[in-house]
């Protein structure tokens, strides 16, 4: 028998599993997971290197080979709470992408900041930092949706679609610098006390903001958080943003997890449902990112790719979640 995985010495979260105790093995496309798979191999946990160098000459031909590969090499570990809870909660997130300008024009008038290499300039909160005649420099671009720029904030990065002269388009992404040292207050919660809305989609609060332009800085201030970026150049439209395992992330393939139960670079399978439905959603994701919100040891967050659609799906995310982590049959594993 395989030596138990280190995530599970100090307590027993990782139990040892059959395949046929996975819900829904055989049912995924692995076939189309493969290329995240090998991604994932770009920088492989500790006690992978093996795995990945047999993956990088394999080639399987469809679903089926690509499941048989898998059960050849690897082995499934059930996750459990210290207490023994196999069920925990899976939430989304995405990359936000937001129309921007340059200039400040128009209905552009919330602008992204660079750091400050002051640091009293730094830790000025919200309410002083827009218009500030010694952050002006610092102004990367601007964006026409207030709240699309405070989730861009939470969210840590995002893409900006800027248009030219001649109506092409160019697209950048924004990465997180740093931020103001400032405490985090939800907004939404605030709006959703006061009645304001009644859910807090960004659909909604972007809704919200159009329909109240008088009310909206007043809103933001009540969170004094700000986050600060850098500009980085998009050469591929399709490759995700870079989690904390420093590959890639993949639509529907990564997730966030808490690090001090799963080490970056585990394939995980996932039991869950689709959100708001009862719809199985069945798959195998990578943990290839690390979340401060996300705690637990039965705890996952769904990375839904970019754009409104994956905005939505992830505001909407809130399900039951059991996984299984997928470990090596042969090796010694690693602690997270």
């Amino acid at each position: 028998m395989p030596a138990m995985p280190a995530a599970a010495r100090p307590a027993p979260r990782w139990v040892a599993a059959d395949w046929k105790d996975l819900p829904g093995w055989g049912g995924d496309d692995l076939l189309a997971a493969w290329p995240a798979l090998l991604g994932n191999c770009q920088r492989p946990a500790a006690g992978w290197a093996e795995f990945c160098a047999r993956a990088a000459l394999l080639a399987p031909g469809d679903a089926t080979e690509a499941t048989l590969l898998l059960m050849k090499h690897l082995r499934p570990w059930r996750i459990a709470a210290d207490g023994g809870e196999t069920t925990g909660l899976m939430t989304g997130y995405f990359e936000p992408q937001l129309a921007a300008s340059r200039q400040r024009q128009g209905a552009f008038q919330w602008p992204l900041h660079a750091l400050p290499a002051d640091p009293t300039l730094r830790r000025l909160p919200r309410r002083d930092i827009d218009g500030h005649p010694r952050l002006v420099a610092l102004e990367l671009a601007y964006v026409d949706d207030p709240f699309g720029l405070l989730q861009l904030q939470i969210q840590g990065s995002g893409r900006l679609v800027m248009r030219d002269p001649s109506g092409g388009e160019r697209i950048s992404r924004v990465a997180y610098a740093g931020h103001n040292d400032q405490p985090f207050q939800s907004v939404a919660r605030a709006l959703l006390d006061r009645g304001e809305v009644a859910d807090a989609t960004p659909r909604t609060l972007s809704d919200w903001a159009r329909r109240n332009p008088a009310k909206v800085r007043e809103a933001l201030a009540v969170n004094p958080r700000v986050v600060y970026f850098r500009e980085e150049s998009l050469g591929d439209a399709a490759t995700g943003p870079r989690g904390a395992q420093g590959v890639p992330l993949t639509p529907g393939r990564s997730v966030a997890v808490d690090r001090a139960f799963i080490a970056l670079g585990t394939p995980l399978w996932l039991d869950s449902t689709e959100p708001l439905s009862t719809t199985p959603l069945r798959r195998l994701v990578l943990a290839q990112d690390t979340v401060s919100a996300i705690t637990g040891a039965v705890r996952a967050d769904l990375f839904w790719g970019w754009g409104e659609e994956a905005a939505l799906q992830a505001s909407r995310t809130r399900q039951p979640l059991r996984l299984w982590a997928l470990w090596p049959v042969e090796g010694r594993p690693a602690a997270p």
